[in-house]
C-alpha cells in the first residue's frame, strides 16, 4: 500500500564550483548542498550533491543524489534519493526525485517511492510530496 507524506526543508551550504563552459553555450558545474527537512522525512544536515547544466543565463537542468538519515513517519533509518530537476525563465525550480532501489536501511529497509518539490527563487522552505511504499521485512 502507497503512503503519502509531506512536509518542507530548507537548505544551507551552498557550496558550487564551476567546470567549464562552452563558447556561447551551455555551462556546467556542481554543487554540495546541505538541506534539513521536517513533516514526514525529519533528517538534519543532509547532503545532496548536484551536477548543473546552465543552458543560459536564467534556465537549466541539474540531477543530483542525496543522502536522508532520520525518520520517515517515525521509522528511524535512512535512504538515497536521485533528483531531476529543470528551471525556467522565472527561476523556479521544479524537481522530480525518487528512492534508488537498495538504499534504505534500518526501519526504512525495502523502501521505494518518488516525489517533487517546487523551489522558488528567495523562498527559505520548500515544501515537498512523498508517496512511499515499504516492502515487509523477509
Amino acid at each position: 500500500m502507497t503512503t503519502h507524506t509531506a512536509g518542507h526543508f530548507t537548505y544551507a551550504d551552498w557550496k558550487e564550483t564551476a567546470l567549464g563552459e562552452a563558447e556561447g553555450g551551455a555551462k556546467a558545474a556542481h554543487a554540495v548542498v546541505t538541506n534539513s527537512f521536517s513533516g514526514g522525512i525529519e533528517a538534519s544536515r543532509t547532503t545532496c550533491a548536484y551536477a548543473i547544466t546552465y543552458l543560459t543565463g536564467k534556465t537549466g537542468v541539474c540531477c543530483g543524489y542525496e543522502l536522508l538519515t532520520g525518520t520517515l513517519d517515525g521509522r528511524a533509518g535512512s535512504f538515497v534519493v536521485v533528483q531531476h530537476g529543470s528551471w525556467g525563465e522565472d527561476a523556479t525550480v521544479h524537481c522530480a526525485f525518487e528512492v534508488v532501489p537498495g538504499s534504505g536501511t534500518g526501519e526504512l529497509a525495502g523502501l521505494t517511492g518518488s516525489g517533487t518539490f517546487s523551489a522558488v527563487r528567495g523562498e527559505t522552505e520548500i515544501p515537498y510530496s512523498f508517496d512511499y511504499t515499504l516492502q515487509p521485512a523477509s
